[in-house]
Order: structure tokens, then C-alpha cells, then sequence
């Protein structure tokens, strides 16, 4: 089980020295920035959606390891999923890093999204790995025009 953390630690660690789609989108028609005030956590949230597809997905910010890192992961995840896809992917996902540290979480339906699993053991920590869920969620229900705003707290 130590050397199971150890990899996560280190693809966390990965992710936020080198995060997957960190970039601005110039063709996006979706935009949330997100904001985590317990720890200073600050994220803008691209999408292009075509009809309810995540056609693309990027961010830029700056953050903790995990924040940055859950954003590099989620970008990844929610790529050619519909809305509805990836917002069960969200719940999934919220419902394992919320979780009581003594139950065994489902973490076959996370993918890649599982090396997050053990911010549960730092509630303190679980805003930041959310942040970018959340802001993803708040891109995707703005109309395309505005810019949606969320503080987790």
C-alpha cells in the first residue's frame, strides 16, 4: 500500500510541474474562474463545447500541487465526454475525496482521477482538489457570453 501512495504522490507531483492543458483556449465558448480563499488556489476553466460535448478542455492558474494537479487530470477526463458524462464523473469523484477514510471506495470509475483518492486522509485538502470541478461545472452551465464566477469556502 506504501508503494500505491508513493506513485500517486509522484503523479500528482508530475501533474502539477508539468499540467496537461494549462493554456488559454482562444476558441473557447465557456470560462469559469475559481477561487479557493483557505488556501490562495486560483483557476480560470476553458471549455468548447459543441451542442453538450466537451469537445476541449484547458486552464490556467496557480495553486497548490493538488489543485493543479486535479485540474490537469480533470481537463484530461472530461474531453470527449458529454456534459452528463462529466458531471457523473464529477459526482464519482466528489463522492470518493468526501468519503470516510475507513470505507473502501469504487475507485475503478475514476480512472486516472483515482490518485486523488487519498485527500480524504486532509479535509483541509479536498477544496483544492474540487476547485476545478466546481469552476468546470460553473463554465458549463454559463451562457456562452458571461464569465462564470466560484469560491469554494
Amino acid at each position: 500500500m506504501a508503494d500505491l501512495r508513493e506513485l500517486y504522490q509522484e503523479v500528482i507531483l508530475d501533474h502539477n510541474r508539468r499540467p496537461h492543458n494549462f493554456h488559454e483556449m482562444a476558441d473557447a465558448n465557456r470560462k469559469a474562474e475559481g477561487y479557493n480563499p483557505l488556501c490562495g488556489d486560483r483557476l480560470t476553466v476553458y471549455l468548447h463545447l459543441e451542442g453538450d460535448l466537451v469537445r476541449d478542455a484547458s486552464f490556467l492558474g496557480s495553486g497548490c500541487a493538488i489543485s493543479k494537479a486535479s485540474a490537469s487530470l480533470m481537463t484530461d477526463a472530461v474531453k470527449g465526454k458529454t456534459l452528463q458524462e462529466a458531471n457523473a464523473l464529477f459526482e464519482a469523484f466528489h463522492g470518493v475525496v468526501t468519503s470516510d477514510v475507513s470505507s473502501t471506495p469504487d475507485l475503478a470509475a475514476l480512472g486516472k482521477l483515482a490518485v486523488l483518492a487519498g485527500v480524504r486522509e486532509f479535509p483541509a485538502r479536498v477544496k483544492c482538489a474540487s476547485l476545478a470541478w466546481h469552476t468546470f461545472k460553473a463554465a458549463a452551465s454559463a451562457a456562452s457570453a458571461e464569465v462564470a464566477a466560484v469560491t469554494t469556502e
